[in-house]
């Protein structure tokens, strides 16, 4: 079916997505990545695993409160809890729009420097989301990566062609009733400063934007996911909260066009505590425009969580759970006071991660 027969619901997904003091819940790790997490706290990386501690984290009472939306991939999206109950309906249950990854990783850009991917997953992407939106899923993710380097990376041609993969996806999914989330991820690695980091990515998005109004994708009906506004890892003069708040609402308002209905910030590899203090921070900035600025954390909700769980302990990786999901919902509004929930100030940062 044409865009024009989602037109609506598209509108009104992103709205319910982006509605105040809520975020969204990224969990859509491969099945590799997952089986690195399960590795960390001494599980196997087997589907029953897989599906124990998934079904763990839809079944917290109370979760929608904080949530709006959750990214599966693809291995969940078709799964049943261990109650037999598919993971889907455990979801929507709470109140949370289940949502679906659907990029097929990271390829070595052609061309490009020797750091620089596109994102691979357009083959065959109106069918697939058709499929997903027929099993319950209303939103959809894509991640774009680039990476910051001292011999000129990204370089033109990288920014190119993931803006413009982003838009044909974001195009796509639109077109079976999906609203896009966009994510043009800037990784943490590199010693640049946090001026470096605002001009590189305001440069990015603005050639997101450009490739969207090109492939004619309705920006009501999306959300925008980027990294916030930091000194690369490696980086000796680090840059306080305050500044990283102001240069990254700074960024965000040379280039996201206010019909855009949120802004969900990834945490990309900050440690919990870092990533609500951030954005707690932004939220205390005065906008220019009225799009609700929140979070789609994975490693930054969930990190307390599994070693709380260890297995087995679902109601002590619940409670770590919905700790840290208040703690992100009361950022969200600008009224988190650093501390007041358990957290981890673990840098969860990984040179070259790769998920």
């Amino acid at each position: 079916m044409a865009l024009s027969y989602y037109t609506e619901e598209l509108k009104k997904n992103a709205a319910a997505l982006a509605q105040p003091g809520k975020g969204i819940l990224a969990v859509d790790e491969s099945t590799k990545t997952v089986g690195k997490r399960l590795a960390s706290i001494n599980v196997e990386n087997s589907e029953e695993n897989r599906k124990a501690y998934r079904g763990m984290l839809f079944t917290t009472p109370g979760l929608g409160e904080f949530i709006s939306g959750a990214i599966l991939f693809e291995e969940t999206l078709f799964q049943s809890h261990t109650d037999g109950e598919p993971m889907v309906k455990k979801l929507e249950t709470l109140g949370i729009i289940p949502g679906i990854k659907v990029d097929k990783g990271l390829c070595p850009l052609p061309g490009g420097k020797n750091v620089e991917t596109f994102c691979s997953g357009l083959d065959g992407l109106v069918q697939r989301a058709a499929d997903y939106y027929e099993q319950g899923a209303r939103f959809a993710k894509w991640r774009a990566v680039l990476q910051i380097t001292e011999d000129g990376s990204p370089t033109n041609l990288s920014i190119k062609e993931n803006a413009w993969g982003l838009a044909r996806y974001a195009r796509s999914v639109q077109e079976s009733g999906l609203v896009p989330i966009i994510e043009p991820e800037i990784l943490m690695d590199g010693a640049h400063d946090i001026t470096k980091t605002a001009m590189i990515q305001e440069a990015v998005i603005k050639e997101v934007y450009m490739a969207c109004q090109l492939n004619g994708v309705l920006l009501e009906g999306t959300l925008l996911k980027p990294s916030m506004t930091v000194p690369g890892a490696g980086c000796p003069k680090k840059a306080d909260p305050q500044k990283v708040a102001e240069m990254t609402i700074q960024t965000m308002e040379r280039c996201v066009p206010s019909s855009v209905p949120g802004i969900v910030f990834l945490s990309g590899g900050l440690s919990e505590e870092a990533a609500s203090v951030y954005l707690n921070l932004m939220n205390k900035i005065e906008r220019k425009a009225k799009w609700n600025v929140s979070f789609s954390y994975g490693r930054a909700l969930q990190h307390s969580c599994l070693k709380a769980w260890q297995g087995s302990n679902t109601k002590a990786g619940q409670k770590a759970l919905l700790a840290r999901s208040q703690a992100n919902s009361e950022a969200s509004k600008g009224c988190y006071i650093a501390g007041s929930q358990p957290s981890s100030d673990e840098a969860l940062f990984v040179a070259g991660y790769s998920y």
